[in-house]
């Protein structure tokens, strides 16, 4: 099993500020439901935390409050590209250093968290508005083509 003291500080810091960066993304893809999407966001965590034991990677990042990434970007493009490139760098080293189950069990936290987010709260009647799908798919597209298998 692979867990924290197997990489880098800063690709840790890239593993553990991803998750976040994806939701916020998301939630800044579309106006509205802030409070909720943060707050769906913090669930997410504490849900994977109930899951414990299914790998001890995840457990060992979800096992304390999320990271987030201070980084303070000055538009939306830069928040995306920011966001992205942060995912980018997460599955790269995830995928030196961790097991195949393990990028598998993390992108699929990654790509669930951005889900939540974006069903946390209606915008315009729709349970997931038009930006929220463009930022989860450019989150997928970070993220890998196996981030589900």
């Amino acid at each position: 099993m692979t867990t924290k003291p197997d990489f880098t500080e800063d690709e840790w810091k890239q593993i553990a500020t991803a998750p976040t960066s994806a939701g916020l993304m998301v939630a800044t893809a579309s106006r509205g439901g802030t409070f909720r999407e943060s707050f769906s966001m913090a669930k997410a965590y504490t849900e994977a935390r109930q899951q414990h034991g299914g790998s001890e990677l995840l457990d060992e990042l979800v096992g304390g409050k999320p990271e987030v990434d201070r980084t303070r970007p000055h538009s939306a493009e830069e928040l995306t590209a920011h966001s992205l490139e942060n995912i980018r760098g997460a599955v790269a080293a995830l995928e030196a250093k961790a097991t195949p189950e393990e990028v598998a069990a993390y992108r699929q936290f990654v790509h669930g968290l951005a889900e939540r987010v974006a069903e946390a709260h209606s915008e315009d009647g729709e349970k997931v508005s038009p930006d929220e799908q463009t930022a989860i798919q450019a989150i997928d597209d970070a993220l890998g083509e196996a981030k589900l298998g």
